[in-house]
């Protein structure tokens, strides 16, 4: 049984790089608009004129430091399908090195998702990824992995079909990132967050949710900048607002809901002063807002709501549900759903122009640069002439456009091999772009004289008095007897650091928030060197410590999991709590230290025993996958006995999740079934006929043992049978996954649309 440190692995902190970082280091350029300030760039693109291509399928913006290009892409086919970030010579195409990750317990297909895209630190060149499924790494220029976490099993990050993952941001120390997560305890109910990690060693710092409750998946990137002296980062969220955080400690400034739904095209701000959003969907209109920037200062932790009507400045009907915005100078350029490239000036929203260019736009943005605009697109090859020439169906097109103050001029138009759905970049005279079937680079050879330096960064303020204490990391997760040392910092009011102290000073206590639905604590107590020790006993707890130096406190939170055995009956917890929703009926509340169990589970009474409960009452929940172990955790199985109410063509669907595979009751299929990706592992496949006939209201159970070999392959087992029966001695099924996932979290899972399920008798040991 492996076990890894806090929310993941942590393998090295290495010192920064003596050479300063220089490239096309986010994908949003180094203005976080979209905009390049080089020169001398190609006027016309033809796919024929590619200096160099690589077979690299992906939707993914390439960044460029110091010489080498890193991009996300995926290769291979069906269970063996893998993502991962992939590192070439900038100049030759060279491939250097890659690391390729799983896909698991996700839904995403691989033929319309959005990936994310590489970012760049500017002093050390590390690199952060995020994968689709919620690996979060960070890696040297070389390819040595520094640190890495799954996001999933750690903070309960969600996965949508259409896969929009989110782009990190570096701010000094931190590196940002995002998601819809549904954690535990406070940070429990499902929630587009924020999170601040410590770049160089993968640390939590801060946890964040300044929007409301989400609608829809997010994955636009955060925008850095500064306001009332405060170091902040504006964005747009899945509830449809944009929003204002403080960077240094995630702390919500202000909220300005916009739309009904979520917003996945980044903010873009003018000058400090107007902040201009966009969202719609193919479906539907939608709208693009221009909004005077609120200086409002929070009272608590919530942010400001301020109402759209006070703070509206124009709205134009342009309408987008991916392509993020550009803005250059005043002007703002954004290619809406339907294939059309608009011109508006931010400060009036009056439109300069439009033009007409492809049938749909998905993902990709435009990029400024050289006084051009490039800009892949989706068209109809029939307004070619496609039609007549026999063509069918839809290809990606490449545009090199000239925009002046009336009009835009088109200097070139390229048919690639491919879908484009990534946004290009530029770095060196060269221009990037990756499509679903290659990654291009067009261009000179060698070392442009249009290069041009890196806009200088402001000053950042000196820190003021200490008003608060920061504590790093800011979530942990212990094995019993396990010991943790932090890192403490001052800082003022507005989140700057003031000097770093030495953790043994502090005063530590246990602590319950005030607003904490379960009143628990950690079983963990502070040496005489600041460190948390957890106890020794083999049992699972969470909670929270509060610090105090001085008057100035700060707070950690966190989870202690013991190694395998594990069992939970539910029988422990007292059903006090009045159920919102069925009058009279008394629940608990799920295990605390479970990650994704909050408002998607209760623990209720059932045939005169305690079980656990999937809640249908939110429809947003109706799916949930519930993590009770540690990531790094191996070779083991797991066993629990499942129900669901409901009929013969009426039931719901219920299993359990060994090492990053789901073994799922498919109750109106009547399968027992094991997948990790639906679109990629299915076993049996999808249409095969019934395997396991299992009735309402009974219990059966289900068992599963993963064993993984030497050579990285895996083999995934799995049976079920009546609970009042004997376990029989074979396996109802049986897979092999050449490529399989090495750990992953023991856990559970419901889908329960219509009728619920229910989970009692939880397993975990290890194989022998």
């Amino acid at each position: 049984m492996k076990t890894r440190f806090f929310l993941g692995l942590s393998l090295a902190a290495t010192a920064a790089t003596a050479a300063p970082v220089e490239g096309w280091l986010h994908m949003r350029g180094p203005l976080q608009t979209g905009v390049s300030l080089e020169t001398h760039l190609p006027d016309s693109i033809q796919a024929a004129d590619a200096l160099w291509t690589v077979d690299l399928p992906g939707r993914s913006t390439a960044t460029v430091a110091n010489g080498r290009l890193f991009v996300v892409g995926h290769l291979g086919e069906g269970a063996d399908l893998q993502e991962g970030v992939f590192c070439f010579d900038a100049e030759s195409g060279k491939p250097i090195w890659e690391h390729r990750f799983n896909d698991f317990l996700s839904d995403i297909i691989y033929t319309r998702y959005a990936s994310s895209s590489p970012t760049i630190d500017p002093e050390t060149g590390h690199l952060f990824f995020q994968g689709t499924q919620g690996i979060f790494a960070s890696f040297t220029p070389d390819g040595k992995m520094l640190w890495q976490h799954s996001l999933m099993e750690a903070l309960g990050r969600m996965t949508f079909p259409n896969g929009r993952t989110a782009t990190p941001v570096v701010d000094r120390d931190l590196v940002i990132t995002r998601g819809i997560m549904a954690n535990w305890g406070a940070q429990g109910p499902p929630w587009d967050r924020f999170y601040g990690f410590d770049k160089k060693t993968g640390e939590l710092a801060w946890a964040a949710k300044p929007g409301g409750r989400p609608k829809d998946s997010c994955f636009s990137s955060p925008a850095l900048g500064w306001l009332d002296g405060k170091r902040v980062f504006y964005a747009t969220t899945g509830d449809g607002s944009v929003v204002c955080a403080n960077a240094r400690t995630g702390e919500a400034i202000w909220q300005v809901p916009l739309f009904k739904a979520g917003i996945n095209a980044s903010v873009v701000v003018y000058n400090n002063e107007i902040a201009a959003a966009i969202y719609g969907t193919p479906y539907e209109p939608g709208q693009m807002v221009g909004f005077k920037i609120p200086h409002v200062q929070p009272k608590d932790a919530n942010p400001v709501v301020i109402e759209r009507k006070q703070v509206e400045l124009w709205t134009q009907k342009i309408t987008t549900s991916t392509s993020s915005p550009i803005l250059v100078g005043d002007t703002i350029y954004v290619v809406a759903e339907k294939g059309e490239l608009h011109s508006v000036n931010i400060t009036t929203g009056r439109e300069n122009w439009k033009i007409k260019l492809g049938i749909e736009q998905r993902n990709a943005s435009p990029l400024f640069a050289d006084g051009k605009i490039y800009l892949p697109m989706l068209e109809n090859p029939a307004g070619e002439g496609g039609a007549a020439k026999g063509g069918t169906g839809t290809h990606g097109a490449f545009y090199v456009i000239k925009p002046g103050k009336n009009e835009a001029k088109i200097l070139s138009h390229a048919v690639l091999d491919g879908r484009c759905f990534a946004t290009p970049s530029v770095y060196n005279g060269k221009v990037y772009v990756q499509t679903t079937r290659k990654l291009y680079c067009f261009g000179q050879a060698g070392r442009s004289r249009g290069l041009a330096k890196a806009p200088l960064a402001k000053r950042w303020p000196k820190a003021g008095k200490a008003a608060r204490l920061q504590i790093v990391p800011s979530e942990i997760l212990l094995t019993p007897g396990q010991a943790v040392s932090f890192r403490t910092r001052k800082l003022d009011a507005n989140g700057f650091l003031v000097e770093e102290v030495d953790g043994s000073t502090l005063r530590w206590e246990s602590y319950i928030p005030p607003t904490a639905k379960v009143k628990a604590r950690m079983n963990a107590s502070f040496n005489n060197r600041g460190q948390i020790v957890a106890d020794k006993k083999m049992v699972s707890s969470a909670g929270a410590f509060r610090a105090t130096l001085g008057g100035l406190t700060g707070v950690i939170r966190g989870r202690v999991l013991p190694a395998p055995p594990l069992s939970e009956d539910f029988e422990g917890f007292n059903l006090t709590e009045d159920s919102l929703v069925d009058d009279g009926v008394k629940f608990a509340y799920p295990p605390l230290p479970w990650i994704g169990a909050r408002f998607k589970f209760e623990v209720r009474e059932r045939d005169g025993s305690n079980v656990l409960r999937k809640t249908i009452d939110n429809k947003r929940l109706q799916r949930a996958t519930v993590f009770i172990g540690e990531q790094g955790m191996s070779n083991y199985t797991v066993q629990a006995d499942v129900l669901t109410d409901g009929r013969r063509r009426k039931m719901s669907d219920v299993g359990i999740i060994n090492q990053r595979y789901y073994i799922v009751l498919k109750g109106n299929e009547q399968k027992l079934e094991i997948n990790s990706n639906l679109d990629r592992i299915r076993v049996p496949e999808r249409g095969s006929p019934p395997n396991y006939r299992w009735k309402a209201n009974t219990w059966q159970t289900i068992k599963a043992r993963i064993d993984v070999a030497a050579d990285g392959s895996g083999m995934v087992r799995a049976k079920a049978w009546p609970r009042e029966e004997a376990e029989p001695k074979g396996w109802t099924l049986e897979f092999k996954h050449n490529n399989a996932h090495q750990s992953g979290s023991p856990g559970l899972f419901g889908f329960s649309p219509q009728e619920p399920v229910y989970i009692d008798n939880v397993k975990v040991t290890p194989n022998r």
